[in-house]
């Protein structure tokens, strides 16, 4: 099989091709990203030889390019996207254009090339905010994005599934929770406070840390993708979440604890503007459907991800610099 995966110099979509080359070393794989801040090509530096592996810096927004690569694969996966909730409030511009348009450049390109089976990478966000005790979000959640960003993956997302009702295009849509791993951009809270740890400077934590995410470790969520790619039905979607809900603030002092700081790091700043308090996600038809599962206890993963951040200081002092 031939797959064109988007945003592949990112940080879930860096580790998809690892994952993905390591379990199914035959196919192969073509890279688009157009390297913006978050895209890094030395998350793929072990791979670059490949014979199966190939990269392409272009935008996805360029229907000529798109055109040309999809007529050549037998898959798309498309994680590309501008992704940071903190920046689309700033200026909203770039995620209208890459998480909407690029969607759709994306899509016309499968349309065109006569149905190419298109797997689209979508958020918990799109569904909006839970309450401390409302039900988790499932498929069947009505949508209510609450920052551009999520209102531009909720938007990819309907034109996905329109796609698939008006040109019966072979679509999959999975939301997953918060990911985290190796390899992760410094500005998310996992690696952005064990990087100023490592700095010794304080994390900052918004508001009094009381909003709740569900955690998935990376490979974890990247097994659910492999499952809904090879056993989802077509026109589906499916939530992928890590069962582990907990408060920034126990994130932050789980993070502490395994760097041996103590909690006058912390530093409460202003609540980012229209904070989501709460997303969580009912994972039981990706279970039943699929017999997917994450199995990464979150505190095992936690203290990898510590480890790795600790041994390739080289990689994000890096990226920090540069974005400074």
């Amino acid at each position: 099989m031939k797959i064109l995966v988007t945003g592949g110099a990112g940080f879930i979509g860096s580790n998809f091709i690892h994952y993905w080359l390591k379990k199914y070393p035959d196919d192969k794989i073509i890279n688009l990203d157009v390297l913006t801040y978050a895209g890094n090509l030395e998350n793929l530096k072990d791979i670059e030889d490949n014979k199966n592996y190939q990269f392409i810096r272009g935008d996805i927004c360029d229907a000529t390019l798109v055109n040309e690569l999809v007529k050549a694969v037998d898959l798309i996966v498309h994680f590309a996207a501008e992704s940071h909730v903190d920046r689309s409030i700033l200026n909203s511009s770039d995620f209208i254009r890459t998480n909407v348009e690029g969607t759709r450049v994306l899509l016309d390109a499968a349309k065109n090339a006569g149905g190419i089976r298109f797997h689209h990478i979508s958020t918990d966000e799109v569904f909006g905010s839970l309450k401390p005790d409302d039900a988790k979000f499932n498929e069947n959640t009505p949508y209510d994005p609450r920052s551009p960003y999520s209102a531009s993956k909720a938007s990819s997302d309907h034109l996905v599934r329109a796609y698939y009702h008006t040109h019966k295009l072979p679509i999959t849509i999975s939301n997953c929770t918060n990911n985290y791993g190796p390899y992760q951009f410094p500005e998310k809270i996992i690696p952005l406070f064990i990087t100023n740890l490592l700095d010794e400077k304080k994390v900052p934590v918004y508001g009094e840390g009381r909003n709740i995410r569900d955690w998935i470790y990376v490979d974890d969520h990247n097994a659910g993708v492999d499952a809904v790619i090879h056993k989802g039905k077509i026109g589906e979607t499916y939530c992928l979440g890590g069962g582990n809900e907990l408060t920034n603030l126990e994130i932050t002092k789980k993070i502490l604890k395994l760097m041996n700081k103590g909690e006058e790091m912390i530093e409460y700043v202003v609540d980012r503007p229209g904070h989501d308090f709460r997303y969580a996600m009912d994972i039981s038809k990706a279970k039943d459907e699929l017999g997917w599962r994450p199995e990464m206890d979150f505190n095992r993963g936690l203290t990898k991800t510590v480890e790795w951040y600790k041994n390739n200081q080289e990689w994000w002092r890096r990226l920090k610099s540069h974005n400074s």
